[in-house]
Order: structure tokens, then C-alpha cells, then sequence
């Protein structure tokens, strides 16, 4: 019989515990090394991705063809939610409500109700409450996309049974609080019960007598009017003048973040916004203003030549008037010339820190305590782009304020002329074609999809005849689209150019922004007013879900 070795035994029981005992805090340790990155972590901007897989969504290059459908730079406006509604920045600005209306209606019919009766409903009188109150009505019932703000009190119309009302209001679809104005034409009669009744409603903007009087200048030096412009107008909703510092002790008290042109000049929009909401960001995050360039190259992406274009003006674009309300900047050339200014007058220059490396992270430059921080960014591509400083551990700490950066009152200005004239009852649909019609290895079926039959044919399944019909598109032939108007009443871009005319509101403010000189309604305007009014029709039909089973980014994406 084999006798046992109890020595060797015990050495086993023992390496059996060790290894036990190393396994169990290999795996303490392990838990402990995960929960401490699941409570330090935080994703850098706005969706829970990675920061290199937002830089190349938002910096990938483009060639010359427009892409409607993925190359308008997200805002402010598109980061909110259904969650997070408009609020008006001034508390007691409350929309008009049906309860609202019903109670006015209340407290006037017990004030009538003491008069002799009707007979004073045989002359319209516009500026009876009951008018007003009969329009607040008809537009409630009418207008369900509509957010009514506040009513003028309607003056006389042509007629006198019309009256002209004006009033302010938001569309339910967009995020942001900005307001928004009509006024039209109303022509009344006699209804039950000693009440008026509409009997007609003129079209968007037919109430020329309720439309507010504007500020108006020569449109030339000399004074000399010129019969085929209209005088430049400055609309006085709008703010876009550029902030002062002051006086030099006001400069001086300043901190500043200021970032020298680097090599995002001239590239698209997209990469443009994600590195200026970098350095908006990183000035935020060291409690300092941000010294701004309002000067934008437009890519060549964008323009029918291919070329960029220089001079443009930020204000062009997005709301100067939001930025300077949701963050602290200065305009370049005002910062420079009171930099100047500082140190002509005083022997003591003032304090500069120059930043020549991306590398140098804002948690380093937090303590600083220069009156300039003055990032430069002159070397190599891509080392010398903006957007690098965000990068790395940064990324932590500095969050692009996508809140402060909203598109450009004036092209939204557009964007609801265009959906009132529609009575902001349509429908949408988006038509991609151009380059990726034409790339058959990527889109094969896309060109043939999206052909006037193919889009006779679907969209008579998916939309009601004779609807009002907004054709969102690149497509460059107006005519494309002429086999639908035997369906639809149709609408295209183009067939609103005196929006952007030279007779127009648009026109005029641009001009005042460019010291006198006349504005180019460039494609990114085109896409980005194009988009807008997609976004806004009922019943939104998109090309790469209802119209045609390629992929969005070619074969092998969906």
C-alpha cells in the first residue's frame, strides 16, 4: 500500500491558497480601477461619443458638391430637445393661450352686454376689443404650429369693413425663444350674438397698414436715391452692433483669450464651428474673454467656383445679438486697437502670455494671471488648428458652450417668410442628387430613385394631392421637379429670390453689415434656409429613408 506524504500535501493546500489570494486582488484591484473611471469619467461634447470620433464627424473634408443633407453646422437650436422648449429671456413674456382668449372674451361680452345692442357692429371699428379678440381666435384654430406672443391693437385697413393686426410670435418646431412678426389683412361681418365674424383672411404679410415703421438711411454717399434699390434698413429687433471695452482702465482690468488665425481658415463650416466653440470653450473655463475674428472664409464647398471666399462676415451666418447675450467677448479689431492704444500711453506694457504649442493645456494656463492670453498658431497642418487645444485631457474640462451660437436671425427671417406664405400648412420633401446621382459605385439606384416619375410615384402614396409641396434640394434645373405640379402646388428655394433680392429687408441689413456693399446669398445660406423649411413641413419625406434603399454615405453604410 502507497503511503501519503502529509509535507507535500500541505505545500499543495498552501499554493492553492495563494493563487487563490492572488486571483481574488487581481480582481479587487481590477473593480476598483473600473469604478474609479466610471465616476471620473465625462464625455466631452454634447452626445456621449468619443472626442476623436466628434473631431472627424465635424472635421472631415468635403469636395466642391454641397451635401444638403449633412454639411449645415449644427447650433444651439439643434442640441436642444423636446425636453428642453424655447424660453423667453423675459419672464413675464407668456404666449396667448385658449384660456387666455376665452377669459378676454369674457370680460368684454359683460362690458357690451350693458350697450344698446348690435348696431354699433355695422361700422367695423378697429380698435373695438372685440375685433382683436375675433382675430385671436381665428388664428388659434388656424395656426396649430404657432406660439402667439403678443397682438398690436389693429388700425384700419383699405376698406371699412377691414382692419390690418399685427402680432408676435414663435414656431413651435424651433428650440430657441427668438420672436418673430406678421400682419395681415382682415375683412370683418356680422356674426350671432352681437359679435363680429371673419369673412376673409389676407395672406402673410398682407396688413401693410400694422407693419412697423423702420429706421431708414441713404442707400448711397452723395444722399442721391437710387430708383432700383431700396434705402438700407436697419430693423431694430436685431442687435448686431459690436461691443465696446470702454475706456483704457476697463481694458486694462480685462482678461483675455486671444487665438491668432490657424489653420482652420477657409475649411467647411462644420470644422469651423467645432474648433470656434473650442476656443469659446477653453475661455470660459479660465474666466476670460474671448477675443473674436468675425471674419469668415467661406470653403469653396460651398460656392458654385470651387473657390474660398474671404471677408465674409459672422453675422452672416449665426446670431451675433445670442453670442454676445450667452458669453463674454470682444471683437478683434476693437481689442487690438485698444491693445495699441494701452501701450502707446503707458511705459508699462501690458502683461502677455504667448502660447506657441496646442500642447500647453487651459488646465496649465488656469493660475495664469496675464492680461492676454495669446494662443498662436502657426505651424504645420494639423497641428495648427484650434480645435487640437480641446483634445486629450482637455476634453474633460472644456465643453463647447453649443448653446451660445444660434443661425443668423435674418436667414430664419427667411426661413418663416417662406413657411408663412405657405400658411405654415405643408408638406416637405428632401431630393439629394448632384454628385452622389451621378456616383453610380455608391449610390446605383439613387439617380434613377429620384427621378420625376420615381418621385411622382412615391410621393402620391405618401402625400395628399394638392397639398402645398417644399422640395428641399440640390438639384441645380428648376424644371426637374415640373412633373409633380400636375399633384402638388410646389415650392422650391428659388421661387422666393426676392427674399434675398435687392429690394429686400435681407439685402438692406446686409449691406449695413458690409458698409454698404452688396451681400452674395451664398450656397451654405441656401442650404442652411433649404434645411430650415424642410424641418418645418408636416409631413417630411427624406431621401435616403422613403425615396430609395441606398445608403446615405454609399454602399455598405446603412
Amino acid at each position: 500500500m502507497k503511503e501519503t506524504n502529509p509535507g507535500a500535501d500541505a505545500i499543495g493546500q498552501n499554493l492553492i491558497k495563494l493563487i487563490s489570494n492572488v486571483c481574488f486582488s487581481v480582481f479587487v484591484f481590477s473593480v476598483l480601477i473600473f469604478t474609479v473611471i466610471a465616476i471620473t469619467y465625462q464625455p466631452p461634447d454634447p452626445w456621449l461619443e468619443s472626442a476623436p470620433a466628434l473631431t472627424k464627424l465635424f472635421t472631415q473634408t468635403e469636395n466642391a458638391t454641397f451635401k444638403i443633407d449633412d454639411s449645415v453646422a449644427k447650433t444651439g437650436e439643434d442640441m436642444q430637445t423636446e425636453a428642453t422648449p424655447a424660453v423667453p429671456p423675459i419672464a413675464d413674456i407668456k404666449p396667448i393661450t385658449e384660456e387666455v382668449i376665452e377669459k378676454k372674451e369674457e370680460e368684454v361680452s359683460n362690458m357690451t352686454l350693458k350697450s344698446s345692442g348690435c348696431e354699433d357692429l355695422e361700422l367695423v371699428n378697429c380698435s373695438d376689443p372685440r375685433v382683436l379678440i375675433t382675430v385671436e381666435k381665428f388664428n388659434f384654430r388656424l395656426f396649430k404650429s404657432i406660439v402667439f406672443l403678443d397682438y398690436q391693437t389693429p388700425v384700419n385697413g383699405s376698406k371699412q369693413d377691414e382692419c390690418d393686426v399685427s402680432w408676435r410670435f414663435r414656431n413651435k418646431k424651433e428650440k430657441s425663444w427668438r420672436k418673430y412678426r406678421d400682419f395681415r389683412r382682415f375683412k370683418f361681418g356680422t356674426g350671432e350674438n352681437c359679435s363680429y365674424k371673419i369673412v376673409h383672411a389676407g395672406g402673410w404679410h398682407s396688413g401693410i397698414n400694422a407693419r412697423r415703421m423702420r429706421i431708414r438711411t441713404n442707400s448711397t454717399r452723395s444722399g442721391r436715391k437710387n430708383p432700383k434699390v431700396a434705402p438700407l434698413v436697419r430693423d431694430d429687433e436685431i442687435n448686431d452692433t459690436i461691443p465696446s471695452l470702454g475706456s483704457e482702465t476697463n481694458f486694462r482690468k480685462g482678461k483675455y483669450l486671444y487665438y491668432s488665425r490657424g489653420g482652420d481658415y477657409c475649411k467647411g463650416m462644420n470644422h469651423y464651428m467645432w474648433s470656434f466653440l473650442c476656443g469659446l470653450g477653453e475661455a470660459m473655463y479660465l474666466n476670460r474673454t474671448f477675443v473674436m475674428d468675425l471674419s469668415i472664409c467661406l470653403s469653396g464647398q460651398y460656392n458654385p467656383s470651387g473657390k474660398d471666399k474671404e471677408g465674409n462676415d459672422f453675422r452672416f451666418y449665426f446670431d451675433f445679438e445670442h453670442l454676445k447675450e450667452a458669453a463674454s467677448i470682444v471683437e478683434e479689431g476693437e481689442f487690438l486697437r485698444d491693445w495699441k492704444r494701452w501701450d502707446r500711453a503707458h511705459k508699462k506694457k501690458v502683461p502677455v502670455k504667448k502660447v506657441v504649442t496646442h500642447k500647453m493645456t487651459p488646465m496649465q494656463l488656469r493660475k495664469d494671471k496675464s492680461t492676454i492670453i495669446w494662443r498662436q498658431f502657426d505651424g504645420q497642418e494639423p497641428e495648427n488648428y484650434w480645435y487640437r487645444v480641446c483634445e486629450g485631457q482637455a476634453a474633460k474640462y472644456i465643453h463647447r458652450p453649443w448653446h451660445a451660437v444660434w443661425k443668423s436671425k435674418r436667414l430664419m427671417n427667411i426661413v418663416t417668410d417662406i413657411s408663412g406664405r405657405m400658411d405654415w400648412d405643408f408638406d416637405a420633401v428632401h431630393v439629394v442628387r448632384g454628385e452622389k446621382a451621378q456616383n453610380k459605385e455608391l449610390w446605383p439606384h439613387l439617380n434613377a430613385d429620384t427621378s420625376p416619375d420615381a418621385l411622382v410615384a412615391k410621393l402620391q402614396g405618401m402625400i395628399k394631392p394638392w397639398r402645398n409641396l417644399y422640395i428641399a434640394t440640390n438639384e441645380p434645373f428648376y424644371n426637374y421637379f415640373d412633373k409633380l405640379r400636375s399633384h402638388f402646388k410646389v415650392h422650391l428655394l428659388d421661387d422666393y429670390k426676392e427674399l434675398w433680392g435687392n429690394t429686400s429687408d435681407w439685402y438692406n441689413e446686409t449691406m449695413l453689415l458690409n458698409n454698404g456693399r452688396p451681400v452674395e446669398f451664398d450656397g451654405y445660406m441656401r442650404v442652411a434656409v433649404d434645411t430650415e423649411v424642410l424641418y418645418r413641413g408636416k409631413t417630411r419625406v427624406e431621401t435616403f429613408y422613403n425615396l430609395t434603399s441606398d445608403c446615405k454615405d454609399g454602399i455598405n453604410t446603412c
